[in-house]
């Protein structure tokens, strides 16, 4: 029997974004068809246990403008819609959704927001404002650092073991010693 990953999922006028969670994804197999029918399928980790996703969407799409990305972590497909409208919900079936799937608030706009640009107009006067004086820091290569690395894990963090600062250097700086708490 196989089991369900973890799929998120978050709309626009056009297009559904799903986001399938299954890291190390093996034998990868996507299927959609314009009636809304989408399957997925594919093994994971050292045991190559089954993954399986079979849902029937709200409504029909364009299966030729749609597309799939598999990475690392997760499997993305952006699905277009045949026709240009809101969705109320993502399947056909009435009553509560699976419990697999989940919104994807990252990706999220309410219908009445999509229109509205998240980012400032470059048309918009500012005046003689001189931002560089909010000393926001960042200096050199503001901004690069959001683009970097899309990976939300925070693996990296959690195996890094903070060192407390030595008796004397706390001392000498006047601070005292931190008491980890586990």
């Amino acid at each position: 029997m196989s089991r369900h990953p973890t799929v998120k999922w978050a709309q626009r006028s056009d297009v559904v974004f799903i986001t399938i969670d299954l890291p190390d994804a093996q034998d990868v197999k996507l299927k959609l068809e314009p009636e809304g029918k989408f399957f997925f399928s594919a093994t994971s980790g050292v045991d190559k246990i089954p993954y399986e996703v079979d849902i029937d969407l709200r409504d029909k799409v364009d299966v030729a403008e749609s597309k799939a990305s598999v990475g690392k972590r997760n499997i993305c497909y952006l699905v277009k819609k045949a026709e240009n409208k809101w969705w109320s919900r993502l399947l056909k079936q009435e009553g509560k959704p699976p419990v697999f799937l989940k919104v994807d608030w990252d990706k999220w706009v309410d219908e009445d927001e999509e229109d509205q640009d998240s980012k400032l107009a470059p048309d918009m006067d500012y005046g003689d404002f001189d931002f560089s004086k909010l000393n926001m820091g960042g200096g050199e290569g503001f901004g690069a650092a959001e683009c970097e690395d899309d990976d939300d894990s925070d693996t990296e963090e959690e195996n890094v073991e903070e060192v407390p600062p030595s008796k004397e250097d706390a001392s000498s700086a006047g601070a005292q010693p931190e008491v980890k708490k586990d």
